[in-house]
């Protein structure tokens, strides 16, 4: 799914246009968000694309949504 990432005065912040969906990153599996997967505030996992150069934020990226799983 296509998503945009950008920095916010609160943290990243991914913005999914088709749910018109905006949440602050809480978690993150790497220390950039890049190659790994992400945590949303609302609970999804999304795994963010690997980059041999990062793009400059804001930028839109196809990221996968992963299957929630019950602690």
């Amino acid at each position: 799914m296509k998503v945009m990432v950008r920095n916010t005065p609160k943290g990243l912040e991914v913005y999914v246009p088709k749910k018109d969906l905006e949440e602050l990153v809480v978690e993150t599996e790497t220390p950039d968000i890049w190659g790994g997967w992400v945590k949303l505030a609302n609970g999804w996992k999304l795994q963010m694309p690997a980059y041999d150069e990062p793009p400059s934020l804001p930028a839109t990226i196809e990221a996968k949504k992963l299957a929630e799983v019950e602690d």
